[in-house]
């Protein structure tokens, strides 16, 4: 790299600021349909399976978004098409208010999702491209925007769901998307120059080398490694607040810990950042998915209220880093010009290993009237996945750890 490139410069953390503020937005839209889901299962009469389908659309629509908004911004540029999203989430913002059935509301919301995808797998590429010395940190703080999102909206619209109902949520998102997010997706316009780009694909080429895997097996695996990764981290995520009921101790005391888990993801995220800076992607996602495999196993002897409180926020700086971890891989050894359609691709598996993984649970759980084998389900395919990251590490690394 050059003294002349433009990775790391003070317009790269700008531009991180603006794709940070335009994530908390962009991801509104996947977070609200559980903020709404009591007041919209009560409005049209319906079951908590039916209440839950629009959520599920939304998941299913997100991972799709991940992907086809990714290949787009490598064609187009990101700022056309967070615009893009940001005029699409908008609509389906205000149509969302106007819904008259569940089964409308689970259509729109999956377009919704669709359009929420440009703010999480598109903005982690591009902000990639923009980093090289401090890449990990980079890419884990424009991650944790989703995360944020999840924080920030339901505070925010809580006395105005009270006071107004649903509809009114979806109605401030529909002018936060046009007041906030279409105008700074503007201020993404400049591209990063050809030099630049040379100078990190010269990096990336070399790296690659070391895996002896071409660009698309390589995805391919960390796809799978993704999934695998995600199915096991769902069970906790997806199902904490039942296995709560279950024990006897409340919805709240569920939502409080899914709470922690997601403040322990956030600080998980930085952490594995600086840590990718250090060590590279694949030694940080191997360290990742080992902790959070320990904190599976965790949840196996431990079932009172304050080791439950523990584990939870042990499991949440255990994996709130993986999925990051993955775009950095990515980007270290794959061509910049590919990073929407690679990084969308992966991360749109771990989203459909989350899908898979939260419904295998409930499965497991009607099959067997407890989560002691749901929690083994994910420990198995954690597992998987922890055999195919070491794999993609060089012999001489594998071979350092396998001794030591």
């Amino acid at each position: 790299m050059t003294s002349t490139t433009q990775h790391d410069s003070s317009y790269s953390w700008l531009r991180l600021v603006i794709s940070l503020t335009i994530a908390i937005v962009g991801n509104a839209g996947m977070w609200v349909i559980i903020l709404v889901l009591p007041s919209v299962q009560s409005e049209f009469g319906v079951d908590r399976a039916s209440a839950s389908l629009p959520f599920t659309l939304t998941m299913l629509g997100f991972a799709l978004g991940n992907f086809y908004m990714g290949k787009l911004a490598d064609r187009y540029n990101i700022s056309t098409v967070l615009l893009f999203s940001s005029i699409l989430l908008a609509s389906c913002f205000i149509f969302a208010a106007q819904s008259n059935s569940i089964l409308s509301l689970a259509v729109i919301q999956f377009v919704i999702g669709f359009g929420t995808g440009a703010s999480f797998g598109p903005v982690i590429a591009d902000t990639s491209i923009w980093f090289l010395k401090k890449r990990g940190i980079a890419v884990a703080l424009a991650a944790s925007g989703n995360y944020l999102s999840g924080v920030v909206w339901p505070i925010l619209t809580r006395d105005l769901l009270l006071n107004y109902g649903w509809r009114s949520v979806y109605l401030v998102l529909a002018i936060a998307a046009v007041l906030i997010m279409a105008p700074l997706s503007l201020a993404l316009k400049r591209k990063i120059s050809a030099e630049s780009t040379r100078a990190d694909d010269l990096i990336s080429q070399n790296k690659a080398q070391n895996t002896q895997l071409s660009p698309k097996s390589l995805q391919l695996f960390l796809g799978l490694a993704g999934l695998a990764c995600c199915v096991a981290m769902s069970m906790p995520q997806v199902h904490i607040v039942a296995f709560c009921v279950d024990l006897g101790f409340g919805s709240t005391v569920g939502g409080n810990m899914l709470s922690l888990m997601l403040a322990g993801g956030i600080v998980s995220r930085i952490v594995s950042g600086f840590l990718a800076d250090k060590i590279g992607g694949l030694k940080t996602l191997l360290i990742g998915s080992s902790l959070q495999c320990i904190a599976l196993f965790l949840y196996l002897p431990f079932n009172g209220l304050v080791s439950l409180y523990l584990v939870s926020l042990i499991f949440g700086l255990s994996q709130g880093g993986i999925v990051p971890s993955y775009a950095i891989v990515v980007r270290e050894h794959m061509p910049a010009k590919e990073a929407g359609a690679r990084v969308g691709f992966v991360l749109m598996m771990t989203i459909v290993g989350m899908a898979l993984g939260g419904w295998m649970s409930g499965w497991i759980y009607d099959l067997s009237g407890s989560y002691t084998l749901a929690f083994w389900n994910g420990i198995l395919w954690n597992l998987l996945n922890l055999v195919i990251i070491f794999s993609l590490l060089p012999k001489n690394i594998r071979r350092n750890l396998v001794t030591s």
